[in-house]
């Protein structure tokens, strides 16, 4: 990455303490203080990826919409975070990073008011994609100021503040969005974003350093953005739609946003200005196989998230803030086991790390297909927390195996495809859960109207009644978490088996070759 501003002008230098000073090997206070501007925004986009979960049967209950229509207000907002990004680098050159901080922040919070004040599952649905289209921004937004203030020499420490958030996200979501579900309103999973967000606003204003307008380096690419963009939401609404409309509508949305997607490549083999994701990248065979892996164990990891909190409400009558509690144990594991995982990529390469850990998440997530009404905690606790460490294992190592033979230049647009295939990929495996779990309960519970929603409308006594057949069902959906994370295996099998340290593009070391 370059040392320049976003903006174009060299990073300013006055903060950086002088080479050789003994306050060299920690932050200096100005890199601080932009740390925390940056970490307060990301947080509220991170957590807002998982702390509606929790909130899914209510809004099922409250809005009488089925798990098709519902699960939107999860793969909306997925969606819209994958459609910006590619948007975020030209929007830093026209406007500056500030500005663009700024913009992102206030739409995320505008989003969230008016996802709060929502009056129907449409119209939530609706204010989702507007909170996602400002928190697709922040991410990308933040990186990018706190690579310009460190510079190559502190980039790690830095970064390693950004991750903070990733690592309490799958956490805290599912807790604070129960807690907030159970003792307020799920109106208030949006409504709490609110504070947050205007102190991340003034924090901005007042520490950022501003950057003047610059001519932009690339032009956008909006041809293709009109073909990327809706190509892929009608995929993934026909895919939502699949055993719950005719024929022709599901067949229609999926063939269209098909042909758009199709559409994107031969636009982006043959245009003149850089287009929103270099498809050329694609041939290059460690790309190509992180991205695979990385599309499926979105799918596996996003799917996943979605079955589990409504198990534990469904089935078991937790509340929703025992429901956030029990999905604890995956995110704990996971964050316990990230830091390990990169010191043992960097020394064996992400083609041996990864498989296993896809492995260990198999293991993990196999007791959740045996589901019964009566199911121990012990053993579902215990279970989640090994496919936590499964997916801590493959999280990072994959991601970061994509740059490993690519060229510097290269890097930027590559972390662009990177973070869209994993976000599209967690669309997908949300919308397809959503899905097969709506058929299950059809065909497991017999007489019951309305699927999921009619599911957590029962009395008590009907909940008894009918808490194996509901079970069983939640156990049949849970296979085809298994089975995506297993055919992840395919394309990890391929990623490099030798340490990142290792020279890009040059053969491994013969040691290293198996």
């Amino acid at each position: 990455m370059s040392d320049s501003a976003p903006g174009g002008r060299a990073a300013p230098a006055p903060e950086d303490p002088a080479p050789g000073r003994p306050g060299l090997s920690g932050l200096d206070p100005h890199l601080k203080r932009l740390a925390l501007v940056v970490v307060v925004g990301t947080i509220m986009s991170i957590l807002d990826t998982t702390i509606v979960n929790v909130a899914i049967a209510t809004l099922a209950r409250d809005f009488r919409a089925p798990l098709s229509e519902v699960q939107w207000v999860s793969t909306g907002y997925l969606l819209a975070l994958a459609t910006v990004i590619p948007l975020t680098g030209w929007a830093v050159e026209h406007f500056g990073a500030k500005r663009m901080w700024i913009i992102s922040l206030t739409l995320f919070l505008a989003g969230s008011a008016l996802s709060g004040a929502s009056w129907s599952i449409q119209s939530l649905i609706v204010f989702r994609i507007l909170q996602g289209f400002g928190g697709g921004m922040i991410m990308p937004i933040g990186q990018s100021i706190m690579a310009t203030a460190a510079g190559p020499q502190r980039m790690g420490r830095v970064m390693s503040l950004l991750g903070v958030p990733m690592l309490l996200g799958p956490v805290l979501g599912p807790v604070l969005g129960g807690l907030i579900v159970d003792t307020v309103s799920w109106r208030w999973i949006f409504y709490v974003n609110i504070p947050i967000g205007i102190v991340a606003i003034l924090l901005a204003a007042r520490i950022l350093p501003g950057h003047e307008r610059t001519s932009a380096i690339h032009r956008l690419d909006v041809v293709g953005f009109c073909l990327l963009s809706p190509g892929l939401g009608l995929l993934v609404y026909g895919l939502a739609q699949a055993g719950q409309g005719s024929a022709l509508g599901v067949g229609f949305p999926i063939g269209l946003g098909a042909a758009l997607i199709a559409g994107f490549v031969l636009h982006a083999l043959r245009s003149r200005i850089t287009p929103l994701i270099d498809v050329l990248l694609f041939r290059d065979r460690a790309f190509a196989a992180s991205s695979a892996t990385t599309f499926l164990f979105g799918a596996a990891l996003f799917g996943g998230m979605l079955l589990l909190p409504l198990y534990y409400q469904v089935v078991r009558g937790q509340s929703a803030l025992s429901a956030g509690l029990l999905m604890a144990p995956q995110g704990i594991g996971a964050a316990l086991v990230m830091p390990l995982a990169g010191r043992l990529t960097d020394r064996y390469g992400a083609g041996r790390i990864v498989p296993a850990g896809l492995v260990v998440a198999v293991l993990g997530t196999v007791a959740y297909t045996q589901l019964g009404a009566h199911t121990g905690y012990a053993l579902l606790a215990t279970s989640l927390f090994v496919r936590g460490i499964g997916f801590g294992f493959v999280m990072m190592p994959a991601i970061s195996a994509a740059y490993q033979t690519l060229a510097p230049g290269q890097v930027p647009r590559a972390s662009t495809a990177i973070n869209i295939v994993q976000r599209v990929g967690g669309s997908i495996g949300t919308a397809l859960m959503a899905v097969v779990l709506e058929h299950q309960i059809g065909v497991q519970v017999h007489g019951l109207v309305g699927g999921l929603s009619g599911a957590s409308a029962l009395s008590t006594s009907e909940k008894v009644r009918d808490a194996q057949p509901l079970a069983t069902a939640f156990g049949n959906t849970f296979w085809w978490a298994v089975g995506m994370t297993a055919v992840a295996l395919v394309p990890a099998m391929l990623l490099a088996r030798w340490p990142t340290g290792h020279a890009s593009g040059s053969a491994p070391p013969a040691a290293l070759v198996e």
